[in-house]
């Protein structure tokens, strides 16, 4: 018996010992052909150069499951996602914890496969819990895939609870996009009143949010309330030409559900 513990610690030791070394061979491999290779190319204008240094990293490890995803953002950012997703399901296939939930976050605002991108997050649920991916939770896309999918009930349930859990979890600010989707939730519902109370609270955080306040007026019309409407109105224009809009990062690459454009302000 003390034969067959000392092997087992032994083997685990020994396969300790091989987990660090490939990561170490790893590490080597992505700060040659990534960071002193393919981060010198512009990916705008170099994309065949930057992709030449990534592919001869994983001649050599392609199980490296960051030099896949590497392959895969800058195509998904020229909006070539069909290219960029053969890349990123090799990046899921090799370290599916950390690429499986950005492959949802992916599907959801870029490519807008809402119901494959309510499949995958899900599975990272069941698998991993409901994790951050791009500063929200897997339920805040999901409840965007469901937004946009119409089904405004599921929506509307998934971001109660997440700014309710947000509000409970003191260490962490409530956030104003959150309220925001929670009120188009409800707008959509035609539950104008409740709608307003939620915008306000997304206002009180960020008090220009010109994509809140567009919303707002129209809700307020809805429930005879045309002279506050008017005066919000007016208030959109300037702050949607000096950049008060929905400002999560990936905004400069893709249009989020139901984010304000010009054309709606007369821009």
């Amino acid at each position: 018996m003390k034969k067959i513990i000392l092997v087992l610690a032994l083997f685990s030791l020994i396969s300790s010992f091989a987990q660090e070394n490939k990561k170490v061979q790893q590490d080597k491999l992505i700060e040659e052909y990534l960071t002193n290779c393919a981060e010198k190319y512009n990916y705008n204008i170099q994309m065949s150069e930057r992709q030449a240094c990534l592919d001869e990293g994983l001649k050599i490890d392609s199980t490296i499951a960051y030099l896949w995803q590497q392959k895969a953002m800058p195509y998904f950012k020229a909006r070539k996602y069909e290219v960029g997703m053969t890349f990123l399901d090799k990046a899921v296939q090799y370290n599916a914890e950390r690429w499986q939930p950005y492959r949802g976050f992916i599907k959801c605002i870029f490519s807008k496969s809402y119901k494959d991108a309510i499949l995958d997050l899900e599975d990272c649920k069941e698998k991993f819990g409901n994790g951050y991916v791009m500063d929200h939770t897997y339920d805040f896309y999901i409840a965007l895939c469901y937004l946009q999918l119409n089904e405004y009930e599921k929506a509307e349930t998934i971001l109660q609870n997440y700014v309710d859990e947000i509000y409970k979890n003191r260490q962490q600010l409530e956030h104003h996009t959150a309220y925001f989707y929670l009120g188009i939730a409800k707008y959509e519902l035609k539950k104008y009143d409740d709608a307003i109370t939620v915008f306000d609270k997304a206002l009180k955080i960020y008090p220009s949010f010109s994509d809140v306040k567009y919303y707002k007026h129209i809700c307020l019309m809805y429930v005879g309330k045309n002279e506050e409407a008017k005066e919000v109105y007016a208030q959109i224009k300037d702050d949607f030409k000096l950049g008060y809009k929905l400002n999560e990062d990936n905004v400069i690459y893709e249009l989020y559900p139901y984010q304000l454009q010009g054309y709606f302000v007369g821009l």
